[in-house]
């Protein structure tokens, strides 16, 4: 991985370990639905421009029971459940919790594929679990009422993104930047009923409806694109890196613009987690040259 990887992976991470600042900051004021559906329309509408300029075809015809499936399991239901969450729990806690899904891939793996755990795997099922235990464990959020929920869904959010994950891996091959086009406004138009059960609770500022454009242009426009480049350049295997560096900017820009206290349980709790996620996906990063069958973007 060349320097300009490397800095374009960082970048990434940072993004994306910004989402949670930026959910945390408009899903108390918007609510969940109405701050997602504000995201998923954002980030459609970029896309939509940046597909017109460099005239990427979305093939809605052939590919819009795809873009359905993965909208509402890579999306909409994970957004709305981070955001769900991120009315209580602090962006440190989401982002951590967000790095198990990788975990929940390797037991769908093994229920629905008939995939073995192996004794590697296992281990690192059970080093998740104990640092999910002592993130939330010793966390003061986890006493606020409705904490459970809260985790509980943010959980389930990261469950979300293993179901995509599996079924991406059977689904006929489309071309990433539609996927990531298309799978935006397949998102839009599932949060669309969700938004009469939850209404705005306040009034945004224009700091909120920052957080909101942020969290639409940046975090999922911008990030796709980003993210796809890298897989292009180095491949997914080092592209996967991204998945232990996001909870590092969660927790920082938690800490700094929210003033989220950070003790010795999110570390270690992060630590652990991280951890077992290597063990159970078997990452092992490798920063040689990029893979030669790499398509360029």
């Amino acid at each position: 991985m060349n320097t300009a990887n490397f800095l374009r992976l960082l970048l990434l991470a940072a993004i994306w370990g910004g989402s949670f600042l930026f959910m945390r900051i408009g899903a108390p004021v918007l609510g969940p639905a109405v701050l997602i559906e504000y995201r998923v329309l954002f980030a459609a509408l970029f896309l939509a421009a940046v597909g017109l300029v460099l005239r990427k075809k979305l093939e809605l015809r052939a590919h819009w029971k795809h873009y359905l499936m993965l909208g509402f399991f890579n999306s909409a239901l994970p957004f709305l459940l981070f955001a769900y969450g991120a009315r209580t729990l602090t962006a440190s806690v989401l982002s951590v919790l967000n790095a198990t899904a990788p975990m929940w891939g390797a037991l769908l793996g093994a229920v629905w594929a008939r995939q073995p755990i192996t004794l590697r795997s296992g281990l690192g099922l059970v080093l998740g679990t104990v640092g999910v235990a002592l993130l939330v464990g010793f966390d003061d959020v986890s006493r606020l009422p409705g904490a459970g929920l809260a985790i509980a869904a943010a959980l389930a959010a990261a469950l979300c993104y293993s179901i995509a994950s599996l079924y991406a891996k059977s689904a006929k091959s489309v071309e990433p930047f539609a996927n990531a086009h298309g799978t935006m406004w397949a998102a839009t138009l599932f949060v669309l009923p969700a938004l009469p059960f939850f209404p705005s609770p306040g009034t945004a500022t224009p700091g909120v409806w920052a957080a909101v454009l942020a969290l639409g242009v940046l975090c999922s426009g911008i990030a796709y694109l980003i993210y796809f480049r890298l897989i292009a350049e180095v491949g997914p295997t080092s592209a996967l890196t991204v998945t232990f560096l996001n909870p590092v900017f969660g927790i920082l820009w938690g800490a700094l613009f929210l003033g989220e206290a950070v003790g010795w349980h999110t570390l270690a709790g992060a630590a652990i987690v991280l951890i077992g996620t290597a063990l159970v996906t078997g990452f092992v990063p490798r920063f040689g040259r990029p893979a030669t069958a790499a398509a360029k973007p």
